[in-house]
């Protein structure tokens, strides 16, 4: 009786000790999760800003060469007369 006592704690309390470090790793990866997901959807915010900043730019260079296209009309009429 005392042999398998004496075998049985340590064996229990190892395998506590795996049990409680299994917990504390899943807990770890669940907090690593969400932090990916936030870093995700900033990543998503700064990709939206991007684009918004592009099309916004893409439309005033549109704007810019049609005044440029306009000022040479302009002077190509004023110089041919």
């Amino acid at each position: 009786m005392t042999a398998l006592a004496t075998a049985a704690f340590p064996t229990i309390a190892v395998l506590v000790g795996i049990l409680i470090n299994n917990q504390r790793l899943n807990d770890f990866a669940r907090t690593v999760d969400v932090r990916f997901a936030q870093i995700d959807i900033r990543f998503a915010d700064t990709n939206r800003h991007i684009d918004d900043v592009r099309d916004l730019l893409r439309g005033e260079m549109f704007r810019m060469e049609q005044v440029i296209d306009a000022r040479l009309k302009h002077l190509e009429e004023r110089f041919q007369s």
